[in-house]
């Protein structure tokens, strides 16, 4: 097991017999210490832990996956009030766009 890094790491990434990663060579990558998959971000990686190493994981990382999957919660929640305001806008704006025609 690697020990634990949030600095973003340009090296290569090898993948494994099951892993497809076609990551360029010159983006920066936070790769995960459990299984070497690279993310862009710290928050993304976090969220894999949670998913896919929960069993492994120190308080640490444990505490970051729960704090990435509630960020992720609340920006999905932002996305879904924001998409049901513009289908009320776009409803009664062509509701009255045939009032106004007919």
């Amino acid at each position: 097991m690697s020990t634990h890094t949030d600095e973003p790491t340009t090296e290569p990434i090898a993948a494994g017999p099951n892993d497809d990663y076609s990551v360029p060579a010159d983006d920066e990558t936070v790769v995960c210490e459990y299984c070497g998959a690279p993310f862009s971000d710290e928050a993304f990686r976090a969220l894999h832990w949670g998913l896919e190493h929960e069993s492994e994981l120190t308080d640490d990382q444990r505490e970051a996956a729960q704090d990435a999957f509630e960020d992720e919660n609340q920006a999905l929640r932002l996305f879904q009030l924001k998409a049901l305001g513009v289908l009320v806008v776009l409803y009664f704006g062509l509701m009255m766009a045939y009032l106004l025609v007919t």
